[in-house]
């Protein structure tokens, strides 16, 4: 597989998805130029500058699309599924069965299983991924050294952000959860996270991460609300108390299900507030889907967030995949495609829309840089086998090619054979 930083790439009749075919020139990790073919074939006139060695590849039946990214993950978790059962099928049941599991959850076990997790995330198209990981005084650091060791060995392949995400927090209870999370920090770990909701105090957990965030100069992603009770309803909490305080870092809030139980005003009344705060909401829709909604056989909820009201105050609404086949979620691929697929059916969001929440918009809610179809940008691209991004999300083809940073990371090929009839 060519794999070289510093050959210029020619990606010849490559599909965009506006509908245009062109010619797309990467060099020096950057996208240099988007040519558009002046007709069937015929490709415009130059070529790469004299002297620089340029791989060219035939695109031919491809899109290409900047990568999706990854903004909620739980690598420490991933891969548990066949080895961990989640008796209930809920939210508490995979709390429980986690717990029970953490005793073989050696550094080398998360290590090993979040590099095969990580492998099939970037043969899918991703180039960056934010991993929450478990950091408390039953499990110690043991998650997060191991993941801030795999993010030194993919430097290059793949961006690994890591959220510390700690136990209880609040009240005299939490100091030792607290003292987990400031290890953690020091270890590496790039943003605070926690579960406010699921704390006999949300209010005193939530001024306990706050103030961790600002003493360590770190951003905050927590899980919040992550029920489809509409009873719980943390998420307005954490709005006002950003808005109130002035906090600098950026802050993310994961799941917000209970958002979508609000009645309408309320819950477009919140999305306005999320959005005056800047905060960014990810939407989870493969494990929500799983594990809300079980104490009915019937007019079972969605366990999805508001992501028409959010997406219509201006907030910013990023998509991803969650849990990788644990107890929390034993189905997923990892890949982008499927969680885009769920936003347009479950969620009712246009294909455009839900691609951005997996890509652009997910870059938006991880600080990364934005990626463009244009001169200048990062080339950080996914070519995937479809004519259309309506095709690509709803078949999700398997046959992909993946560039992070103008090196080609990843390339999966797939031969099909059918009867004659087909053609």
């Amino acid at each position: 597989m060519t794999s070289v930083f510093e050959n210029t790439f020619v990606l010849r009749s490559a599909a965009l998805s506006d509908g245009a075919t062109a010619d797309v020139y990467l060099k020096n990790g950057l996208i240099e130029r988007v040519v558009p073919l002046a007709g069937a074939g015929v490709h415009a006139a130059g070529g790469p500058d004299a002297g620089v060695s340029a791989v060219e590849l035939d695109l031919a039946g491809y899109l290409l699309l900047p990568s999706p990214v990854e903004p909620h993950a739980h690598l420490d978790k991933a891969l548990l599924g066949s080895r961990v059962t989640n008796a209930t099928g809920d939210l508490a049941g995979a709390i429980t069965a986690i717990i029970e599991a953490y005793p073989s959850m050696t550094g080398d076990d998360i290590g090993r299983r979040g590099l095969k997790a990580l492998g099939e995330a970037l043969a899918h198209g991703y180039t960056a991924v934010r991993t929450h990981v478990d950091c408390r005084e039953e499990i110690g650091t043991a998650g997060v050294r191991a993941l801030v060791e795999l993010r030194g060995r993919l430097a290059g392949l793949a961006d690994l952000q890591i959220v510390a995400l700690a136990g209880g927090v609040g009240g005299r209870d939490g100091a030792a959860n607290r003292a987990v999370l400031a290890e953690s920090l020091a270890l590496g770990a790039d943003l605070v996270g926690g579960v406010p909701s699921l704390e006999d105090d949300p209010t005193a957990s939530l001024a306990e991460l706050f103030a961790m965030a600002a003493d360590h100069g770190r951003g905050i992603d927590v899980h919040i609300d992550e029920t489809t009770d509409g009873g719980t309803f943390v998420l307005q909490q954490l709005a006002e108390r950003v808005l109130a305080s002035g906090f600098a870092g950026p802050v993310t809030a994961s799941h917000c299900v209970s958002l979508g139980m609000q009645e309408p005003e309320v819950a477009r009344k919140t999305a306005r507030l999320i959005a005056e705060a800047g905060i960014s909401v990810v939407a989870l829709p493969q494990t929500n889907l799983f594990l809300q909604g079980r104490e009915t056989t019937t007019r079972k909820p969605r366990g999805l967030t508001a992501v028409e009201d959010l997406l219509s105050a201006g907030a910013t609404v990023a998509a991803g995949g969650d849990n990788w086949r644990d107890p929390f979620n034993p189905m997923g691929r990892i890949d982008a495609m499927e969680t885009a697929s769920l936003l347009v059916s479950a969620g009712h969001l246009l294909v455009g829309t839900a691609y951005e929440c997996v890509s652009t918009h997910a870059r938006t809610a991880m600080g990364l840089p934005e990626v463009r179809m244009a001169p200048g940008f990062p080339a950080d691209l996914m070519a995937i086998r479809a004519s259309s991004l309506e095709e690509a999300v709803a078949a999700g083809a398997p046959a992909r090619i993946v560039f992070k940073g103008g090196r080609m990371v990843a390339r999966t090929e797939v031969a099909t054979t059918l009867d004659p009839l087909f053609g």
